[in-house]
């Protein structure tokens, strides 16, 4: 009896382990899954304000604060732009000088903690940039998608998609840009973004339904006068923009395709963001099954996007082997598999999504040259 007891117990302990590692599993999945818009993503370390002074912010010195480039920094209730490193500022031995190109929201105080992000720009086009711009409203699979549209002189439309830890407002980086080479631009919301519907689960698929709502872009640009279309995407708004591209029936509409951070293997960013909350490693296959089990959503036995073989579209591909969210290797490979579509510019120093903060000269002077040819 007393054998029996303890072989009870046992599977009582043993099945108690198990239903806790699945709730773990699915909580570390949550870090990809429910990653609000807008918010820093976990893998970008919180910085702290030393001082600030004219034209100039010291912050705590960590690889993040000393890269090159241009960035959003965000806190809890502000929204500033730094440039470059002042390596000549005087400052303590623990932190870092940027140039602090403008506060465009709240104050920054010392003491207060923040973060770099790839978005420059609060607003809409015409708050933030002075573009004139019309508010619309795309019919989309699972009800109303609001986006911007700013007017160009081309039958080519640019439909500019974000991705994670971001919203509509990371594509003004470029819009002046676009809109200098006459280009109508179309910024979406998709489903999950704010004012736009929910996914029917509430999850975040990372790209492998919501393609959808880049479909209906496409479709919405061409009743209103697209010939044609590129579609450009940042991180899972590239993954959108990849899937539509093959798999759209209007993807003979789709002159180009400008991926920036593309996630890939999507299996490997949730484990990058989940191991960034800190999760175990014994838990991180447990977070990969969970979403699976959750979302549908499969991993490629070799993290090569299954969607490269009918891509038939100009490819300008823009990642980098910085990026800790979506790994470069799949982009690399990708580049590698279809040389006849995929050109791929490798941006050293830069965070996931912000390829064009490292530089954005150089990108958008290769953006130009890819774009010229199309129009």
């Amino acid at each position: 009896m007393g054998a029996v007891k303890a072989a009870v117990a046992a599977v009582g302990v043993a099945f108690a382990a198990g239903a806790a590692s699945v709730a773990a599993g699915r909580l570390a999945s949550d870090v990809a899954l429910k990653a609000p818009p807008g918010e820093p993503l976990p893998t970008e370390p919180r910085l702290t304000v030393h001082a600030t002074a004219a034209g100039r912010i010291a912050l705590t010195r960590a690889f993040a604060s000393q890269r090159p480039g241009v960035y959003g920094l965000t806190g809890d209730d502000s929204h500033a732009v730094v440039g470059a490193v002042l390596d000549g500022a005087p400052h303590a031995p623990d932190t870092v000088v940027r140039r602090l190109e403008r506060v465009t929201h709240g104050t920054l105080e010392p003491g207060d903690k923040v973060w770099l992000t790839p978005g420059l720009h609060r607003g809409d086009p015409r708050t933030a940039l002075g573009l004139d711009h019309h508010d619309v409203e795309i019919p989309g699979e699972l009800g109303t998608l609001p986006a911007w549209f700013a007017p160009g002189d081309r039958d080519i439309w640019v439909i500019a998609v974000h991705g994670l830890g971001t919203t509509r407002e990371h594509p003004m980086n470029v819009m002046e840009f676009l809109h200098r080479h006459h280009f109508p631009v179309l910024t979406l919301a998709y489903r999950g973004d704010p004012g736009a519907p929910r996914s029917p689960d509430g999850l975040n698929h990372l790209g492998e339904t919501e393609w959808r709502d880049v479909d209906a872009a496409v479709r919405h640009a061409v009743r209103f006068g697209a010939e044609r279309v590129v579609l450009l995407g940042w991180s899972t708004g590239a993954t959108m923009a990849l899937r539509a591209a093959t798999r759209s029936p209007l993807r003979d509409r789709v002159a180009g395709l400008v991926l920036d951070s593309p996630v890939l293997d999507w299996a490997a960013t949730l484990r990058a963001l989940a191991a960034a909350r800190r999760t175990p490693g014994a838990l991180l296959p447990l977070a990969v099954r969970a979403a699976q089990g959750r979302t549908g959503l499969r991993a490629a036995p070799t993290g090569a996007d299954t969607d490269s073989s009918g891509l038939r579209t100009p490819t300008l591909l823009f990642h980098g082997p910085d990026d800790t969210v979506a790994p470069w290797g799949p982009s690399r490979n990708l580049a590698a598999r279809r040389p006849d579509r995929v050109t791929l510019r490798t941006v050293r120093h830069a965070p996931h999504g912000a390829m064009w903060n490292a530089d954005p000269k150089s990108y958008e002077e290769a953006l130009r040259r890819f774009l010229t040819p199309l129009v």
